[in-house]
């Protein structure tokens, strides 16, 4: 399996998200716990990317909360790829 079939499309996304148990689950805007549940890695490790930059293309500070595009957080991981990040 190449690299290229993990693309993933916004309608891939959306498709993912029909569900309303994982619409619910998951929504638009996501904080650590949760971001860290959907992508499968512990909340350290979402601090640890966000401190190095690595998220700055899906997430956002809010006051002293961070929080993270749902959509863009899964295209970023499956698309680009944490460890290719500039």
């Amino acid at each position: 399996m190449d690299d290229q079939s993990l693309k993933l499309s916004d309608t891939d996304v959306s498709r993912a998200f029909d569900d309303p148990h994982w619409a619910k689950k998951f929504p638009p805007v996501l904080t650590v716990e949760e971001a860290a549940e959907l992508v499968r890695v512990p909340e350290a490790t979402i601090y640890n990317w966000s401190s190095r930059g690595l998220l700055r293309s899906c997430s956002r500070k809010v006051g002293k909360y961070l929080r993270f595009e749902r959509n863009r957080l899964l295209k970023l991981i499956f698309n680009e790829g944490i460890n290719n990040v500039k």
